[in-house]
């Protein structure tokens, strides 16, 4: 019975931190990752570790980057292509370069350096895509790079992560050929299933004569996709992604995302921000301090400088590229998902992984508030060259 209880709580909690943080000028996500942490585990213990939150926050962050994708512009997505793919090497060559090497100088060894350098190459836009829609920057150019750019991202590290666990941890059985093999076959069949699957589907369910017979199909579809990126090796979020830019192009897509926002942001989605702030844990901090400040430091600049540069390189301005390094710096459940990977490879030492899980959040929680300020800047920018025309 406790169960519903702490439901009601998380509810209450991120609700009205939401509120207040948009009162103090901030978008609404930030407070809700912040109480995560105050309600959790970490300090007032009111959310405790539970089985069924755990799903339910997944839940959350498949609804919230399937309602991202339903949102892209699949001729934009297009048209920054090659911008994606170069945010997200230079997303991945800095943060792997310079936070395994430092690391690597906290006397750690060759093969754990390695591993938090990949670690720290991941991204995840979920919380991004929640702040940039707190902004009103949703549909934005630089919001469909950042999420063409977290998909490449996502392939390069987990093959990367792959070559690391084969020769390195104790995962020999890997095979190289079928990681690659699998990531070739699953965008194939995602190409393929959104482009004649998904719309015959919708057209055969959505007349059906029971309730929300519609968001029933969508929602099909988009855990489907998610389950199948998984079996994959993809990110389960990749597949929700897929899923929405798939419905997005049929005549269903304004219903879809009328009907669906209101279901994930009621329950799913607050659960998942609190989620991640639930998995601070202060044990041992004190003792690897230096360790999380500078990991934290490195991991926070070499996102921004990474992919801010990739951005640069492809013709965005200097603000617009700002603001796309600022939107991969978040590692958010990706990099925590590395993370136990790690862990149960012998990778990351136990006494690491904690101060790991917080470098983590702490790029987490600094996403949103580096994108008010970056986009609030782009928006004087672009208040003066209008003025000055």
């Amino acid at each position: 019975m406790y169960f519903f209880f702490t439901l009601a709580i998380i509810l209450l909690c991120t609700k009205l931190a939401g509120d207040l943080s948009v009162r103090l000028g901030q978008p609404s996500v930030l407070g809700k990752l912040i109480v995560g942490i105050i309600i959790g585990p970490a300090m007032l213990n009111w959310v405790p570790e539970s089985d069924m939150l755990t799903q339910m926050a997944q839940i959350g962050v498949l609804l919230l980057m399937f309602m991202a994708g339903l949102e892209t512009d699949l001729d934009e997505l297009n048209k920054n292509r090659n911008s994606a793919v170069a945010v997200a090497v230079g997303g991945i060559i800095f943060p792997f370069l310079l936070g395994g090497g430092a690391a690597y100088a906290f006397g750690l060894s060759m093969e754990t350096s390695i591993f938090i350098g990949l670690l720290l190459s991941a991204t995840s836009v979920s919380i991004s895509v929640q702040a940039l829609r707190d902004l009103g920057q949703s549909g934005s150019k630089e919001s469909t790079t950042m999420l063409g750019a977290a998909i490449v991202d996502d392939i390069l590290v987990v093959i990367a992560l792959a070559f690391a666990m084969t020769f390195l941890g104790e995962a020999g059985d890997i095979s190289l050929s079928m990681i690659v093999l699998k990531k070739f076959i699953f965008f194939a069949a995602i190409f393929f299933l959104g482009w004649k699957v998904v719309p015959l589907v919708l057209r055969l369910l959505s007349p059906l004569n029971v309730t929300e017979s519609l968001i029933s199909a969508a929602l099909i579809i988009c855990f489907s996709f998610a389950y199948f990126a998984e079996q994959m090796g993809i990110a389960g979020i990749i597949g929700a992604f897929a899923a929405g830019i798939a419905i997005s192009q049929t005549k269903y897509k304004h219903d879809v995302e009328h009907k669906l926002e209101p279901i994930a942001y009621a329950i799913f989605v607050p659960i998942f921000f609190v989620s991640v702030g639930a998995q601070i844990s202060f044990d041992g901090v004190m003792d690897n301090m230096w360790f999380i400040v500078v990991l934290s430091i490195v991991a926070i600049i070499t996102k921004l400088v990474g992919g801010g540069l990739g951005a640069r390189l492809t013709g965005f301005g200097k603000t617009s590229s700002l603001a796309i390094g600022a939107g991969m710096v978040s590692r958010g459940e990706v990099a925590l998902i590395i993370a136990t990977m790690g862990l149960d490879s012998k990778l990351l030492p136990q006494e690491l992984f904690t101060s790991v899980v917080i470098v983590v959040i702490l790029t987490t929680i600094v996403t949103p508030p580096m994108l008010k300020v970056i986009f609030d800047k782009k928006a004087r920018e672009d208040a003066a060259n209008k003025q000055a025309v």
